[in-house]
């Protein structure tokens, strides 16, 4: 169950919308300083963790550049939060034109493990520092955070159901690529309302907590926001669904479907 609750707890960051940087870049953000979005996440019918995700300009400039400060908090909840208590903080900074990272930061606390580490994304040099070493950057690379606003702010107008994308992501010890696949225009309810969205299917690596066979689906509102609204993966014993709660100080306004 332990394995189950650290994918809970990196879930409402790891799995979010990521494409390639073949994908046009809209020019600018989707997004602006002051939002907040909150998620809850369901491992069956219970509630297991819950986050929030806020937006802010930063007082630290990069390169004399302005950046965003972008800080997602996910904790445990319930009886989870008895047996398994989780405390993370994820934090990024991004320029404010392009969405490229500066910066990232996270502070894990999962029962008795701790994890921190700091990585530095130098344009410069193109070179990426963080805790375990020295690594090299061929083109544009994301965490995980930064990765999700970049990916909001692409231009997918000319998107067709089987195309495929792919991500560059700094994880811990590496340079990473995520393959997600576009599914499709769905419907879909949400504890905030019922919105026209667009569904992806990320790739996920079986093993100890997903089955083969497992399925990862995501939703984002088909609008100016493509903010994720709802989010559902197997496990080899149940499956978590992610589900948005609230949204606020959104850069577009959230048009629910009115039924």
């Amino acid at each position: 169950m332990n394995k189950y609750l650290l994918v809970i707890s990196l879930f409402i960051v790891f799995s979010l919308p990521l494409f390639s940087q073949e994908i046009t870049y809209l020019g600018e953000p989707s997004f602006k300083a002051g939002e907040e979005l909150s998620y809850k996440l369901k491992y069956g019918f219970f509630t297991a963790a819950e986050a929030v995700i806020k937006v802010s300009e930063s007082d630290k400039k990069f390169d004399n550049h302005p950046a965003f400060h972008i800080v997602a908090d996910s904790k445990t909840a319930g009886t989870f939060d008895i047996f398994y208590k989780v405390r993370n903080r994820y934090e990024t900074y991004v320029d404010e034109k392009t969405l490229e990272p500066y910066f990232y930061t996270e502070n894990r606390k999962e029962s008795n493990y701790r994890h921190t580490d700091n990585v530095t994304f130098d344009h410069n040099t193109d070179k990426i520092t963080a805790a375990k070493g020295v690594y090299p950057m061929k083109g544009k690379t994301f965490d995980f955070l930064s990765a999700y606003y970049f990916a909001r702010s692409i231009d997918i107008s000319k998107i067709h159901i089987g195309d495929k994308f792919n991500l560059q992501y700094f994880l811990e010890d590496g340079v990473h690529s995520m393959e997600i696949t576009y599914v499709g225009k769905e419907k879909m309810d949400c504890s905030v309302g019922t919105f026209n969205c667009l569904k992806f299917n990320p790739t996920i690596i079986p093993g100890r907590v997903f089955r083969k066979s497992s399925k990862l689906y995501l939703w984002i509102t088909d609008d100016n926001n493509r903010i994720p609204v709802k989010a559902h993966v197997e496990l080899v014993v149940g499956s978590i669904t992610m589900d948005l709660t609230g949204a606020k100080g959104l850069k577009f306004p959230l048009n629910p479907i009115k039924k």
